[in-house]
């Protein structure tokens, strides 16, 4: 003990913690982790590696993370602590050498549209109180440059440019309102003033004295009548005074020809008198009452029902359901009603609604205050006069007041539309005729980020010397974080990006780069997959800004899969070596030189003895073609795109370059509306050819399969509802008249009340992030003990979900229709997966694997178009090898596989590629390539190209 106490003293503080030069875990055992212990350096760029589900996850987030965030809190008063509560201790012996934790994960951070890239990154705050201290603001009237002026700026213009002229001087006290202002001529009147001049005319104030109260009024006080002369400079100073404090910093002087002049204490047009408030932060703040447009509240969209949302077929008549709402026709009183409307006009309601008039349309949407006669039935010979509100004027009003299902039923006809007041820029008119260099806040937040940062260069050469000197120190803060974000590889981004519409891996470089820009040292950051969605161009940059990190003094732990990631680490960790039960063990670990002479599977890849196979001919197809003319949708460049049916595609290109725009925003949402009838709108495009070879779309994505720890693969697969089946089919459960029900989480019978079936209660955390423990009734198994007492082959229901996909295949082999769902989750890979596993633990590329066995496991056509958003997310080398096996497969049947890729070995396993850029946001948007891989390769002008004819040369 002296000794350790001894190398303390000696020891730097950056050097380690408590004298420590290495991170020391003993006895790990948290999930499939083997009881393991490893140790690697600190403040080094040391990488996690090995097979899907092969306890990574568990050794960085799960042991280290879990600990260091329970330290933290055990460094809280005893006091503090009974109000946040603790956290359980994870399944380890000993760390040592383990510094503050700092956890940077893929989990998009915010859902709401609110929060984008400019508010996350601080950079939008800084550029707010930039054009508030700086900007020079113009009238959006007549675009000229307001002025503000001193009281003896104002009295030295009226003498100078109004001398001898005999002059009235006004103090606005009501602009453009309705009103009788009654009280306000009384209290005029108690200042001792004779006269106002109201809507243009000068009239003397009498007693009980009121205008209109509903027409729109202008008052002004008259202050004073004056000759402008040098002479008379402190009756006029004296008068000006006066008007500036009764019209609140404004003045109007009016001459006898009937000319009016402006002046304000504030900015104002010298025009036309038109004055805005003076510029704050929160003037330019889309999330402010001060700064938000009025109409769409600063959300830049509103939501609209239309009359085309509301009737999508004119060619249908009301009664077969030609008004969407309201389906085909029944004997209900609104088609009683719309019959007399309709008799107004001649028509019945068979007439197809394109010959209805559009007066009659109008009504029937809009409503109308003219009365509606419907004959009772309860009283024949009687009507009932009743007024018709119009379907869109109910929907409305159902959407505000109506329940939550009334709301979601109400959607379905909602359209999103660009704000008409706003133009999308979020902002008031005001904050928008605010500039510095020509440009407003709002066309700086449209700029990406490379555009952005290329205004930012030299912009103080073109700013005045006051604006320069206020603008330092906000430029400085403003180019740090902005350089940032350019080192992370994200230039094709805009400040006004919603995060909501990020993919998991550019919310972590956000964050990521925000962590930079706090400059602290001493920290371990653990990092997941920071690479996805990174094309291996910008992956130097990546790994640069991860070494900036290090420098800093700080240990950087990834858990990664990327070939180029691993040999640029200090030290590598390889757990395995096989999924879940197989794996949880370090099978090689070193120094990059060191570990490729480890025999693991990472370590094979590495030195190229292990490959992933790619075909050595390309298929052809079968000779039809889905051709979209015109794409034009963002940053698109009015592009056609050909795709070879029957082949597997791949969409490629540099970050930003248009791919998502191209096949999830444009091409998915056709054949959507095409196949499905979706009401979701593609981005602009000409036409569609080729649609008629297709019966079905599917698209897997990287979104969650459920949201709360309720969803598992078996209750998405659907292979859950056949085990409870085979349950209530047992003896046991048809004695106790147990129905499939009974063997349901999620219904009252046989799940735990305390729980609720959860398995798991959720703690709040005050600081931290609420956190879940198992159920301290149930154990985490979710049923009660009657439920736990029927059991087939020796096991319960929740034996059955703890089992492995691996494990159940066995269990269930008898049973053809439970076998053949979770047999196409094994074929994915994902044979380490718990059957109840609980969804929020699963990562994006597992969510996507078990989307996809979810389809394998129902009847293809061989007419079926997959689209996948980069599959490899989360996978190994040798997993991805099981992936292209699987969806090799698909094309064999006839189907046509796209995929949207940045990994090279999907790439060269492609029979077709489509090469997107040449660079991100508005430089890219073209097709720079398109071919088999080896075509693209030889493209001089692609960056895919150069990195693919590496690796077909490898």
């Amino acid at each position: 003990m002296p000794a350790l106490s001894k190398k303390r003293k000696k020891t730097p503080v950056a050097a380690g913690t408590a004298g420590y030069d290495t991170v020391e875990v003993i006895g790990a055992r948290e999930h499939n982790l083997k009881n393991i212990t490893v140790s690697f350096p600190r403040n080094k760029l040391v990488v996690i590696t090995g097979i899907s589900g092969s306890g990574k996850s568990s050794l960085a987030f799960d042991t280290l993370y879990a600990e260091g965030q329970r330290r933290y809190l055990e460094s809280f008063s005893a006091y503090a602590r009974n109000f946040i509560g603790s956290l359980e201790r994870p399944d380890v012996d000993k760390i040592n050498g383990l510094s503050p934790v700092i956890s940077i994960e893929q989990k998009t951070t915010s859902r709401n549209p609110r929060s984008t890239v400019g508010t996350v990154t601080e950079i939008y705050d800084f550029l707010r109180l930039l054009f508030a201290r700086t900007a020079e603001a113009y009238s959006y009237l007549t675009g000229e440059k307001m002025t503000r002026q001193s009281e003896d700026q104002i009295v030295d213009s009226i003498i100078a440019n109004l001398r001898g002229k005999k002059l009235t001087l006004l103090a606005p006290v009501v602009k453009g309102r309705k009103g009788h202002y009654r009280e306000l001529f009384q209290q005029i009147r108690k200042l001792g003033f004779a006269k106002v001049r109201v809507d243009g005319t000068i009239q003397d104030l009498a007693p009980k004295m009121q205008v209109d109260r509903y027409k729109v009024h202008d008052i002004e006080i008259v202050i004073d009548r004056i000759v402008a002369s040098p002479q008379d400079r402190a009756r006029v100073s004296q008068s000006v005074n006066r008007a500036l404090k009764e019209g609140k910093g404004i003045i109007q002087v009016l001459e006898e020809n009937g000319t009016v002049h402006y002046f304000s204490k504030y900015l104002m047009d010298p025009r036309t008198g038109l004055s805005y408030d003076e510029p704050a932060p929160n003037t330019f703040s889309f999330n402010s009452p001060y700064g938000a447009c009025p109409v769409c509240n600063g959300l830049g969209e509103i939501q609209e029902i239309t009359e085309e949302s509301v009737i999508p077929d004119k060619n249908l008549s009301i009664s077969r359901g030609g008004i969407l709402p309201l389906g085909a026709y029944r004997d209900i009183w609104i088609f009683k009603k719309i019959e007399a409307i309709l008799k107004r006009y001649h028509c019945t309601l068979t007439t197809p609604i394109k010959n209805i008039p559009a007066e009659a349309l109008r009504v029937l949407l809009y409503g109308d205050d003219v009365p509606v006669s419907v004959p009772s039935v309860k009283y024949p010979g009687t009507e009932w006069n009743t007024r018709f509100e119009g379907i869109v004027n109910f929907l409305e009003k159902q959407r505000e007041e109506g329940s939550e299902n009334v709301k979601q039923w109400v959607e379905d006809f909602t359209i999103t539309r660009v704000c008409p007041e706003c133009q999308g820029k979020r902002l008031k008119k005001e904050a928008l005729h605010f500039f510095i260099d020509g440009k407003n806040i709002a066309d700086l937040a449209m700029l990406d980020l490379g555009r952005f940062n290329h205004w930012l260069s030299g912009l103080e050469d073109r700013l005045t010397e006051k604006q320069r000197i206020i603008a330092t120190g906000v430029l400085k803060e403003i180019r740090k974080r902005t350089g940032f974000l350019l080192d992370v590889g994200l230039e094709y981004l805009h400040l006004n990006r919603p995060l909501k519409t990020l993919s998991g891996g550019e919310a972590q470089r956000i964050r990521l780069a925000t962590q930079i820009g706090t400059q602290l040292t001493g920290v371990m950051y653990i990092l997941d997959e920071p690479s996805i969605g990174l094309h291996a161009r910008d992956n130097t940059r990546l790994i640069g800004a991860l070494k900036s990190l290090r420098d800093l003094g700080n240990t950087v732990l990834v858990v990664e899969h990327d070939r180029e990631m691993m040999l640029e680490a200090d030290y590598l960790l390889d757990i395995g070596p096989g999924a879940g039960r197989h794996g949880g063990q370090v099978v090689a670990q070193g120094e990059p030189p060191e570990f490729l002479k480890c025999n693991s599977a990472t370590s094979g890849y590495l030195k190229g003895q292990e490959q992933i196979p790619y075909p050595s001919t390309r298929r052809k197809g079968n000779g039809k073609m889905l051709v979209l003319s015109g794409a034009s949708g963002h940053n698109l460049k009015h592009i056609t795109v050909s795709l070879p049916l029957g082949t597997f595609i791949c969409i490629t290109g540099v970050s930003g370059s248009g791919k998502s725009t191209l096949i999830h925003d444009t091409l998915y949402p056709i054949l959507m509306k095409h196949f499905y009838g979706s009401r979701t709108e593609p981005l602009p495009y000409d036409k569609i050819e080729g649609i008629e070879h297709l019966d079905k779309v599917i698209e897997v994505d990287q979104s969650p399969i459920g949201r709360t720890p309720r969803s598992s693969p078996a209750t998405y697969t659907g292979v859950f509802t056949d085990i409870r089946d085979l349950f209530a089919q047992l003896p046991e459960a048809k004695i106790r008249g147990y129905k499939p029900g009974r063997f349901s989480f999620n219904v009252k019978g046989g799940r735990c009340e305390t729980c609720q079936g959860g398995g798991l209660r959720v703690i709040e955390m005050e600081f931290l992030p609420d956190v879940q423990v198992p159920c301290e009734t149930c154990k985490g198994r979710r049923y009660n003990r009657e439920t736990l007492e029927v059991r087939y082959r020796g096991k319960s229901i929740a034996d059955v979900l703890n089992m492995t996909v691996e494990e159940a295949v066995g269990f269930f082999e008898n049973h053809p229709r439970i076998l053949r769902k979770i047999k196409t989750l094994e074929e994915v890979g994902l044979g380490y997966l718990s059957l109840g596993q609980h969804a929020t633990t699963l990562s994006g590329g597992e969510a996507q694997r078990i989307k996809l066995a979810t389809e394998l496991a129902k009847r293809d056509t061989g007419k079926t178009l997959y689209i996948f958003d980069e599959p490899t997310t989360g996978l190994h080398f040798q997993d991805i090898a099981h992936l292209l096996n699987v969806l090799q497969k698909l094309v064999e049947k006839g189907n046509t596989v796209l995929v949207i890729e940045h990994n090279m070995d999907v790439i060269r396993a492609a029979d077709y590629l489509i090469d997107l850029g040449p660079e991100g946001g508005d430089g890219g948007g073209h097709i720079v390539a398109a071919g088999t891989p080896e075509e693209v390769a030889q493209n001089a002008n692609s960056h895919t190209g150069r990195y693919l004819l590496k690796e077909l040369n490898r």
